[in-house]
């Protein structure tokens, strides 16, 4: 089973290496032969996450390795979606190099299936984590659409073009859809806490930063329907929030022990 693992890791950065030879060389068969590694790789990264649920026998999002995984495989799912309905060939490379660091990232986590503590026994279980793991690649695929925007706009083109709008516009959904799941993540979480521990909230580390993230995009959206900033303004702040996710799904675990520190 951790062979099937590696080999999706060794496929994605395949195709990651592909993408980039081929945008440096201008060679479209190139990077045509990345996206079909990078297809191959989330075959045997979605075949490796259904064998180890099917061994584990629960949704395999756990530990801090499981949820990485889960994590990664959710960023070609959105990268998916995202090509075939608008044909973005351009996102293909940031959001291949954001699977490889976050897969890779799980490699160096503890791989070791075990049984699920009292307290993750719920109904609430797969919907609360499943809606984290989809929320964190949301907000990363925004980022990297964020970070196009900045690219061509310091390249000379103009905010107001039809071309910028639509990648502010599309960066300003997938924040969105990353805020609704993390909005039921927060809402779940409170649920299942008091069926728990008999308390909404306890002030864990990982609420409180989960709730510090909800605030952070609750400002940008704030700002975008007041229109205070312009569309580089509002790309900048998506991919500076990008830390505050990223600390609430991996640096509480390592800094801030708690009761999440299973997660």
């Amino acid at each position: 089973m951790k062979t099937l693992f590696f080999i999706s890791l060794g496929l994605y950065g395949a195709a990651l290496l592909a993408q980039l030879a081929g945008s440096l060389l201008k060679k479209e068969n190139v990077k045509k032969g990345a996206w079909a590694l990078y297809l191959l790789g989330f075959a045997a990264h979605l075949a490796y996450f259904i064998w180890r649920g099917v061994v584990a026998q629960r949704l395999p999002l756990s530990s801090q390795f499981e949820f990485a995984c889960g994590f990664a495989l959710c960023i070609p799912v959105v990268l998916i979606l995202l090509r075939n309905r608008m044909d973005l060939n351009w996102i293909a490379a940031a959001g291949m190099g954001a699977t490889v660091l976050i897969q890779g990232y799980a490699a160096f986590q503890r791989m070791e299936i075990t049984a699920l503590m009292p307290a993750l026994r719920s109904f609430w279980f797969n919907y609360h984590i499943g809606a984290a793991a989809l929320s964190y690649s949301a907000f990363l695929v925004a980022a990297c659409v964020a970070g196009r925007y900045v690219y061509q706009f310091r390249k000379g083109e103009p905010g107001d073009s039809l071309k910028m709008l639509q990648l502010e516009d599309l960066s300003f959904r997938l924040t969105a859809l990353g805020y609704l799941l993390l909005t039921t993540v927060i809402v779940i979480g409170a649920v299942w806490a008091e069926a728990a521990w008999s308390a909404y909230w306890t002030w864990d580390p990982k609420e409180v930063w989960a709730l510090i993230t909800w605030i952070i995009y609750t400002v940008y959206f704030h700002i975008r329907a007041r229109k205070q900033k312009d569309g580089y303004w509002l790309c900048w702040y998506v991919i500076l929030a990008v830390p505050a996710f990223l600390f609430t799904f991996a640096g509480v675990n390592k800094l801030i022990p708690g009761l999440h520190s299973y997660g």
